[in-house]
């Protein structure tokens, strides 16, 4: 019976210390980056430990703060109605086709 305690005892042991260690690596893995990342400002990802800055959308888009994509989308298509009227010519119009050129002909032969 002292031999069952002892065992038990051993592992019990052993199981709390694989878990203190568990917990210690994660804290120091994942917790304390993230308060780091998160402090500065930026957004951490748990699944790839990363600390990233976010992109402010309308830097990327261009339209200005506080309009709505909807808002934003009707402005910009009544500008385009409004180009078409005066007739300037549109953005996505084809280039012109290449020009052909004569085929090239042989050269004369060297006199003798």
């Amino acid at each position: 019976m002292n031999s069952t305690i002892d065992r038990l005892k051993i592992i019990f042991i052993g199981i709390f210390l694989v878990s203190g260690v568990a917990l210690w690596a994660f804290q120091i893995l994942y917790v304390m980056p993230a308060k780091k990342c998160e402090a500065g400002g930026q957004w951490w990802d748990r699944g790839r430990r990363v600390c990233a800055q976010p992109i402010y959308i309308p830097d990327i888009t261009g339209r200005p703060e506080g309009v709505s994509r909807r808002e934003w989308s009707e402005k910009k298509a009544a500008e385009e109605v409004q180009r078409d009227h005066l007739g300037y010519p549109q953005a996505t119009a084809a280039p012109a086709a290449p020009v052909a050129k004569a085929p090239a002909t042989p050269p004369a032969p060297a006199p003798k």
